[in-house]
């Protein structure tokens, strides 16, 4: 049987960079869920914000968050409302200074998780599952991807056994270390289940 690997993690060092960066000896396992609590926190109450990747590095009592999203406004908010919010919010879950910069995604149908998350929202609109996915595919190919794979799998248009539906179009080498293949994973959460989003999305060789 073959193992399943992340398209991230395998090409981590190569292609992709770590989005946690810093070093312990004996606090590993408390700053580690540090930043699971963080990444959880920002992704739930930021939802509307279209955050893609949190990066978080430290430097001896600084914490340094980096949020990566679609829509940088609604982050900031007025004046810079928003990010004081957020950093009031934080410090109840993490201890020392908190430094926030917000960054853009200047092409937001290039990111796997953001595909991913609009058809999650879709499917919880309860708009068709295959609209959702063909438009995404559609979107995505024309912002000049050489290749990308959706996948939803559950209780699809609500029958009564779970199923899996695949769409995919274009080139996707997943064993090619030099193929710069980004992926998203959300779970739609409807009346009838958790439906799982995948998307795979090939961006050329690097």
């Amino acid at each position: 049987m073959g193992h399943k690997v992340s398209p991230i993690s395998f090409r981590l060092g190569k292609l992709n960079n770590w989005q946690s960066k810093w070093f312990a000896k004996r606090d590993y396992s408390k700053f580690l869920l540090e930043d699971l609590s963080i990444r959880e926190f920002i992704r739930k109450n930021l939802r509307s914000g279209y955050v893609s990747r949190v990066d978080i590095a430290r430097d001896k009592n600084i914490v340094i968050i980096t949020v990566y999203t679609a829509r940088p406004g609604v982050i900031i908010g007025r004046s810079g409302a928003g990010v004081t919010a957020l950093k009031e919010n934080l410090k109840k879950l993490i201890q020392g200074e908190i430094r926030i910069n917000v960054e853009e995604i200047k092409e937001p149908d290039l990111d796997a998780y953001l595909v991913a998350l609009n058809i999650a929202q879709q499917i919880e609109k309860r708009i068709s599952y295959k609209r959702a996915m063909k438009q995404a595919k559609t979107r995505v190919m024309t912002s000049g991807a050489k290749g990308i794979k959706v996948n939803c799998k559950g209780r699809l248009a609500g029958v009564e056994i779970a199923r899996s539906k695949t769409m995919s179009e274009g080139s996707l080498p997943l064993g090619t270390i030099r193929a710069n293949i980004d992926f998203g994973q959300i779970d739609a959460k409807t009346t009838f289940g958790i439906i799982g989003v995948k998307v795979w999305i090939n961006k050329g060789d690097k």
